[in-house]
């Protein structure tokens, strides 16, 4: 009879040991073999991007709207010219405010102009939730049209065969309120004019990409009209606030790690007869 040399734990067997499990759903974080890899399914082949999106996804929506959809133009010397739309960064955004007006490169004012500006970002708590961030439960889930799985085929027709469908399970967002300051620059007041009538008729609507994302824009009050000389030059400004209402869905590594991303329907349903002769 041969007896077999016992063999001493490492350290990490009896770290493991030691360590009890919190979460009864998950089981023993240290454990590696608690994931069930039947339940997972694979990407590979899939060309559908995970969904994004970011505050700048938001700013490119509102600058976008401005420049393709309200389109502002002042009529100047008998020329129709479209006002610039420019991001306002931290950097431009000082120096209208120092010297009332933007230059360019070249040093000379740019007028008319359009600069916009993100200010604040609220968070919306009454409208939904995904419960846990770390661990979410709210889903909302998107049908892919075309796929493998459920290509068409007269096979499947005749036998009476469903395709399978692809879903894909995107995290509940979280909604937020942007809040945007503007600026409008014009040699005229008739000018300035034309321009707050097209922002103010375009308010109380979905701003953004037809084929992308859309979010509700809101003015509540655009201030009058100011007259300013800086070193003899004159030009009219008037300022106003967009309140945007958006969503957010960041890449976070808790949103990929501890979300599901991917399922597919059940398209067949099996029952099996199982017949037992002794019930004792």
């Amino acid at each position: 009879m041969t007896y077999k040399k016992p063999t001493p734990k490492t350290q990490k067997e009896i770290s493991r040991e030691l360590h009890k499990d919190t979460y009864l759903q998950q089981g023993n974080p240290n454990d590696l073999n608690t994931t069930n890899r039947g339940n997972e399914n694979s990407w590979r082949g899939d060309d559908t991007k995970p969904f994004y999106i970011g505050i700048q996804n938001i700013d490119e929506a509102i600058i976008y709207h401005i420049k393709n959809e309200i389109k502002p133009f002042v009529i100047q010397n008998g020329e129709r010219i479209e006002v610039p739309v420019i991001y306002g960064s931290p950097e431009r955004w000082k120096s209208v405010q120092k010297d009332g007006y933007y230059k360019d490169s070249n040093g000379a004012i740019m007028l008319p102009l359009m600069i916009i500006k993100r200010d604040t970002i609220d968070k919306i708590r009454d409208i939904s939730n995904k419960i846990d961030a770390n661990n979410p439960n709210n889903y909302e889930y998107f049908e892919k049209k075309y796929s493998s799985r459920n290509a068409y085929s007269q096979f499947n027709i005749l036998n009476e065969i469903k395709p399978q469908k692809e879903l894909y399970n995107v995290v509940i967002p979280d909604y937020v309120r942007i809040g945007y300051s503007c600026i409008i620059s014009t040699y005229y007041i008739d000018q300035l004019n034309k321009i707050i009538e097209a922002v103010n008729y375009a308010s109380d609507s979905y701003w953004g990409n037809p084929e992308s994302f859309k979010f509700k824009v809101k003015i509540d009050s655009i201030s009058t009209p100011v007259e300013l000389v800086q070193d003899n030059n004159r030009l009219i400004k008037s300022t106003f606030s967009l309140s945007v209402q958006g969503y957010l869905i960041p890449n976070t590594i808790q949103k990929d790690k501890n979300s599901i991303n991917k399922s597919f329907n059940k398209i067949k349903t099996i029952f099996t007869t199982e017949v037992v002769s002794n019930i004792s």
